[in-house]
């Protein structure tokens, strides 16, 4: 067993001693600590302080009988109790910065999936109305296509709703979207527009924030299909080789006919300047973005690391 001043101390003892320097700190930790206004409550602290070293005396001398250094023994307490006190003011206010980081960084994560979700919902109707227009043109001739068509519609904007509201996906199901839309466009702008598609993934289920390469293929149908003429060359390019992931779209391009485009379709879909919002919110540090044009060229490169 332990001393106390020379005093060997029975299991008894220790216990009594330690039961009124725990239940101090105890009310420090889970009462006081909390409170907003301390200052208010500090006298009735006090008082608790000293009603607790005078009781702790008095239990403690039934212990050793006799021996009589009150001073002494309440110095003592009060210093023992003010370091129990600090003690676990520290435990308290780490406890509580550790939760508040947590909430903080709740509270970002949220604020960041509501903005990646506002960014995600734009809808292009000129393509949804363009080519519900294709579809019912060719079920009017009893084209065989027409069924495909629907399914490959359906799966679009079910993707859309569904996959496209998830933070990540697999990269092949972003791709299938792409290739998807891509089929639709051909069928629409058949002699408009050819498409060499290149793709090169090393790992199908490498996940990745979906709709972020649609915004630039869109981009590349739209400003190809005002184009005056036929047989324009949309090049696409997607390779994944160890978590890198490279994306390459290039269209031709007109300035003076892009002017002449309606704002309301200039703006639809889930435009580049989306797109480039959410790079910055997802992959702040882990992407590269270069857009150029030249050579009446519209030409789009991007980096990023999965």
């Amino acid at each position: 067993m332990g001393k106390e001043n020379g005093y060997a101390m029975s299991f008894g003892h220790e216990l009594n001693s330690l039961f009124f320097k725990i239940t101090i700190s105890y009310l420090l930790y889970f009462w006081f600590f909390p409170l907003k206004n301390k200052l208010k409550y500090l006298p009735l602290v006090f008082g608790i302080f000293s009603i607790n070293i005078l009781t702790y005396y008095y239990t403690d001398n039934l212990f050793h009988p006799g021996h009589d250094e009150y001073w002494t023994h309440f110095t003592s307490s009060a210093l023992t109790y003010t370091a129990f006190g600090i003690v676990f003011y520290v435990i308290y206010a780490l406890k509580k910065e550790y939760y508040s980081e947590l909430k903080i960084n709740q509270l970002e994560k949220e604020k960041r999936i509501s903005e990646i979700n506002a960014l995600k919902a734009n809808i292009n109707p000129h393509f949804l109305f363009n080519t519900l227009n294709m579809i019912y043109a060719n079920a009017i001739k009893k084209d065989e296509k027409t069924a495909d068509l629907i399914l490959k519609l359906s799966d679009n904007f079910r993707y859309l709703f569904h996959e496209g509201q998830h933070q990540f996906v697999p990269i092949y199901k972003d791709i299938e979207h792409l290739k998807s839309y891509i089929a639709l466009q051909k069928e629409r702008l058949t002699k408009k527009v050819f498409v060499n598609f290149e793709e090169n993934i090393d790992t199908n289920s490498q996940q990745i924030s979906p709709l972020l390469l649609i915004s630039f293929v869109e981009n590349a149908f739209k400003y190809t299909s005002i184009l005056k003429g036929e047989n324009y060359t949309i090049n696409i390019t997607i390779r994944l080789k160890n978590n890198e992931l490279y994306f390459y779209c290039e269209n031709p391009y007109a300035l003076k006919a892009s002017e002449n485009i309606d704002t309301n379709w200039k703006e639809s879909g889930i435009g580049i300047s989306s797109t480039k919002a959410r790079l910055n919110i997802l992959y702040p540090k882990g992407h590269s973005l270069s857009i150029i044009e030249k050579n009446s060229l519209f030409m789009v490169t991007l980096n990023i690391s999965l």
